[in-house]
C-alpha cells in the first residue's frame, strides 16, 4: 500500500471521528430551531421563539448572570494564585515541590461529584469551626469555582514558563533590574499568551460546571447548568436546546481564542 493510500485512509478515519464527535452538537443546534411545542421528529417548522423564551424565563436569565459572575471571579482567583504558584514550581527547587504540584493539579483528576461533595463537607466543618456561613453562600461558591479553575491555570502558565528561556530574565537582572521589575517588564510580556489562555479556559471550566455548583449554590440562587437540569425535569421542548446552543457558541469561541494564544494541545 502506497503512502498516498495510507494518507487517504488516515484522513477518512479522522473525518469520521470528527463527524461522530460533532454530530450530537449539530443535532442540538438543529433541534433548537424546531417549532414543535413538544420535542419530536420531524420538525413541523422552524422558529427563533425558543431563544426568546429562554431569556424570558427567570431561572435561565438569572442562572446565566450568576454563572458569568462566578466564572469571572473564578478567573481572578485562579490567576492570583496560579501565576505565583507556577513561577515557584518552574523557577525554584525546594522540598515538597512535586507534592505541591500534584496537589494543585489534583482537581483535574478528581470526579466532579466527588469534588463537590468533598467541598461541601469541608465547608460544613469550617462553618462549625469558625461559626461563619460558607456553604450555600455566594463567596463559598466563588471559592469553590476558583479551586476548579486553579489547576488549569497552573497547567497553562507552567507550560508557558517552561518554554521561556531563563536567559531573558538573567539578562535583565544583569543590567540592574530587580525581581519585580524583571517579572513585569520581561517575564509577564513573554508568558502573557499563556495567562490569557488560562483566563479564558478557566472561565469555560467554571461556566460549564454542574457537579460542584449543585452542592454549593444557596437557596434562591441558581447557575445556568442547574437551571437546565431543573427545567428538563418537567419540560420537553426546544428551550433547553436553545440554551445549549448559546453555550456551545460561547464556549467554542473562547476555546478558539484560547488556542490562538497558547496551543492547548501542548499543555495536556
Amino acid at each position: 500500500m502506497g503512502l498516498l493510500a495510507v494518507n487517504r485512509i488516515y484522513a477518512a478515519i479522522t473525518a469520521l471521528v470528527l463527524a461522530f464527535v460533532m454530530l450530537p452538537l449539530g443535532a442540538v443546534i438543529w433541534v433548537s430551531f424546531f417549532a414543535n411545542r413538544i420535542l419530536s421528529f420531524p420538525a413541523t417548522g422552524y422558529t427563533l421563539d425558543w431563544y426568546v423564551r429562554a431569556w424570558q424565563l427567570d431561572s435561565f436569565r438569572n442562572g446565566f448572570i450568576t454563572s458569568v459572575e462566578t466564572a469571572l471571579v473564578a478567573v481572578a482567583l485562579s490567576l492570583a494564585l496560579g501565576v505565583p504558584a507556577s513561577l515557584a514550581l518552574v523557577r525554584y527547587r525546594f522540598p515538597g515541590r512535586d507534592a505541591i504540584q500534584t496537589l494543585l493539579l489534583s482537581p483535574m483528576v478528581v470526579p466532579g461529584i466527588v469534588g463537590g461533595a468533598a467541598l461541601f463537607m469541608a465547608f460544613i466543618e469550617l462553618e462549625i469551626l469558625l461559626d461563619v456561613d460558607i456553604s450555600g453562600t455566594l463567596p463559598g461558591l466563588f471559592v469553590a469555582h476558583g479551586l476548579i479553575a486553579l489547576p488549569w491555570t497552573v497547567r497553562l502558565v507552567t507550560a508557558s514558563l517552561v518554554g521561556m528561556s531563563p536567559s531573558d530574565e538573567e539578562a535583565a537582572q544583569s543590567l540592574g533590574a530587580g525581581r519585580l521589575t524583571t517579572f513585569f517588564r520581561v517575564t509577564l510580556p513573554i508568558i502573557k499568551p499563556g495567562i490569557v489562555a488560562a483566563a479564558l479556559f478557566s472561565f469555560v471550566i467554571s461556566f460549564i460546571d454542574l457537579e460542584k455548583s449543585i452542592f454549593l449554590v444557596g437557596p434562591g440562587r441558581t447557575t445556568l447548568q442547574i437551571a437546565l437540569v431543573s427545567y428538563l425535569e418537567w419540560n420537553l421542548d426546544s428551550t433547553v436546546a436553545a440554551v445549549a446552543t448559546v453555550q456551545i457558541l460561547i464556549i467554542g469561541v473562547l476555546l478558539l481564542v484560547s488556542d490562538r494564544y497558547a496551543r492547548l494541545s501542548r499543555a495536556f
